[in-house]
């Protein structure tokens, strides 16, 4: 009980911090899973980034139905589901009356103005902690640039970039 307690405000802080979305969240679940608490080692993270990214769905809940499962099955991984769109569901229904309010207003626009960068940088710290992990050998950066020139220069879905790098990463760690 105790642990889905734990669980359950965890997301709920992770969940009241939720700006930019994405990616952006990811810096922060890290420090609350990986090094807060210990529920996942950065190897397990890593993986849980990848999954909750080739899965339908936010990254941000998928993480939280991923970890919360891996802790104690069904019941957790609602809980730490809930836990995360908790504050968003409250939040949304109190600010989004004052947002259109004030949209137009010069400092509504100042401070978007302000987040937008803000969100920028919680992407890149992100992006270099995955990358801390998963940059491993020169065959890891080779497959990562692969897979950044096929999003620069195809139209193809994020899924089939996912099982291109992994078919290839197959083929070059199978050999």
């Amino acid at each position: 009980m105790k642990t889905l307690i734990e669980l359950f405000f965890t997301f709920v802080k992770i969940g009241a911090f939720n700006f930019g979305g994405g990616y952006a969240i990811l810096p922060f679940i890290e420090k609350e899973i990986v090094i807060n608490n210990g529920w996942l080692n950065q190897h397990d993270f890593i993986d849980l980034v990848a999954l909750s990214q080739m899965t339908p769905g936010p990254i941000s809940i998928n993480s939280a139905t991923f970890i919360g499962y891996r802790l104690a099955g069904l019941i957790s991984a609602a809980v730490g589901t809930l836990g995360l769109i908790f504050p968003a569901f409250f939040l949304v229904i109190t600010v989004a009356a004052t947002v259109k309010k004030y949209r137009t207003s010069y400092w509504m626009d100042c401070a978007f103005l302000g987040l937008r960068p803000a969100v920028i940088g919680l992407i890149t710290a992100a992006t270099i902690s995955v990358g801390r992990t998963s940059l491993v050998d020169i065959k890891s950066v080779l497959i990562a640039a692969f897979a950044a020139v096929l999003v620069f220069k195809t139209k193809l879905h994020p899924i089939l970039i996912i099982l291109a790098s992994g078919t290839v990463g197959g083929i070059i760690y199978g050999l």
